[in-house]
């Protein structure tokens, strides 16, 4: 497996993992527990920027780990 293929995969968890708490914040009546799911998504959505970022530079730097 490759390190593109990797980081691939570790986006699509974070953006499960963010999906998953915004989608509790919706369901959930209790006030603090919303905005905990609401932190936690921002939190997620940071990672994810993060992470997209570190993939394109990995692509630009190792064009063999770019999907085809």
């Amino acid at each position: 497996m490759t390190v593109g293929t990797q980081m691939q995969q570790a986006i699509a968890g974070v953006q499960s993992a963010s999906a998953t708490m915004k989608s509790f914040a919706l369901q959930t009546q209790d006030k603090a527990a919303k905005k905990d799911f609401q932190q936690l998504a921002k939190t997620f959505d940071d990672a994810l920027q993060i992470l997209e970022g570190r993939l394109k530079y990995i692509e630009q730097q190792e064009p063999q780990y770019k999907e085809q």
